[in-house]
């Protein structure tokens, strides 16, 4: 008897992984959490039936939301991640000597201890010591934060049930407060290749323009997510995404990456058509 990991994408759309053999699952206080393993894409981590990373394309999408903006910014110290319990974000920043500081604050502590068990390829730096886990609701974190962050990363899950509160107006409007003058914010930004998903998208990007005086959006492939085309939002005080870029700087740092690179960094931000025009009608 075959056993099939499916994600439904649209009414008349699934998503399909075939599974060898399931690892770990149960229902913590806020969302259901299952661990499987499958020849194709190893190891992944799926929240309330929705695919959250597979070992196989994992790095695509932590690179992306990871070295874009400190490509951008000269001088990050200081960083707060919002989400991200599975630990690629943090792996990704643990890799810069210069970032002194990182505040992880994710609701579900369920969530960051069966990572560390199932998924180590992800979690392998959330015990660095500059890291500091929170376990608490991320919007009344980041309500009383001011003027400290350089950079903060937001790692949500979708739009719906536990993560709702982190596409909001207000969410984003304590983001641009919690960062400092010079101070970025990048989000995973959905999809847009489905009409409910585009429409999702252009919500989220409404409210962060309304925010933030710079705000950008940024492409990358990942395979086992919604349509395989997933977009970033890169919001900033000061510095542009492309303008203030530095391929020399970033390159010096003698980084190994399997995706990111300076030349996709600038393609990244260059368009297809039907995702301005998406964006245009918001702006």
């Amino acid at each position: 008897m075959e056993f099939w990991f499916t994600e439904h994408h649209t009414p008349g759309v699934n998503f399909s992984i075939k599974v060898d053999r399931q690892l770990f699952s149960a229902q913590s206080e806020i969302q259901r959490i299952d661990i499987f393993e499958s020849k194709d894409f190893g190891r992944f981590l799926a929240m309330d039936g929705n695919m959250m990373l597979t070992e196989k394309d994992e790095f695509i999408y932590h690179e992306m939301i990871v070295h874009v903006p400190m490509a951008v910014h000269p001088n990050v110290k200081k960083v707060l991640v919002i989400g991200a319990g599975d630990g690629g974000v943090i792996r990704e920043l643990a890799r810069y000597e210069t970032i002194e500081h990182i505040d992880m604050v994710e609701q579900d502590e369920l969530v960051v201890e069966v990572c560390k068990k199932y998924l180590p390829v992800t979690a392998c730096c959330l015990d660095d010591k500059r890291v500091e886990i929170i376990y608490q609701d991320e919007l009344k974190f980041v309500r009383n934060c001011h003027n400290e962050y350089d950079l903060i990363i937001v790692d949500s899950t979708d739009p719906f049930g536990p993560a709702e509160g982190l596409f909001t107006k207000e969410f984003y409007g304590s983001c641009e407060k919690a960062l400092k003058e010079d101070g970025i914010m990048v989000n995973q930004h959905e999809s847009a290749f489905y009409n409910d998903d585009a429409i999702m998208m252009q919500r989220i990007h409404k409210r962060i323009v309304e925010s933030f005086p710079i705000s950008k959006v940024y492409q990358a492939h990942i395979p086992t997510y919604h349509s395989g085309y997933w977009l970033f939002g890169f919001a900033s005080k000061k510095y542009h995404p492309i303008k203030d870029f530095s391929s020399t700087r970033w390159n010096a740092r003698g980084l190994h990456t399997k995706y990111y690179n300076t030349q996709l960094h600038v393609g990244a931000f260059a368009l297809p058509n039907y995702i301005e025009e998406l964006l245009r009608d918001v702006e």
